[in-house]
């Protein structure tokens, strides 16, 4: 039961980090012309986004690793894998649509979240 409850406060705070991300990657375009004004241009570096998008990887395997084995979904684990895909080809690969791909990915992997938290609270414990 104490692994469960870990469980759901990982993915509350995946969820909570990759909504961040996403807010942070889809604002910043609009404010990056304001940010050194209000004290804040330190948002608009890379390593910002990085340091970002590797937490929510962290909590992302840590959290749906660890409730794996309990509900046997692979869903959560490919939602999660496409939401880093988004937001890697909005990097590195597509820069055009990189103002969409990276908050899509962002959104898409606190859904990941989101599912896996579904599927953790509905299986049977023993």
């Amino acid at each position: 039961m104490k692994r469960l409850i870990r469980t759901a406060k990982l993915d509350q705070l995946g969820m909570t980090a990759s909504i961040a991300c996403a807010i942070h990657c889809a604002a910043l375009p609009f404010f990056i012309t304001t940010l050194p004004l209000m004290g804040l241009g330190f948002l608009a570096h890379s390593w910002v986004e990085l340091t970002m998008i590797g937490i929510s990887l962290i909590i992302g395997i840590w959290s749906l690793s660890s409730s794996y084995p309990k509900h046997k979904k692979v869903v959560p684990i490919l939602v999660l894998i496409i939401g880093f895909l988004l937001i890697g080809s909005g990097h590195y690969v597509i820069h055009e649509l990189e103002s969409v791909l990276i908050p899509l990915g962002g959104f898409t992997i606190a859904f990941a979240h989101f599912i896996n938290w579904k599927y953790s609270g509905s299986c049977i414990h023993r």
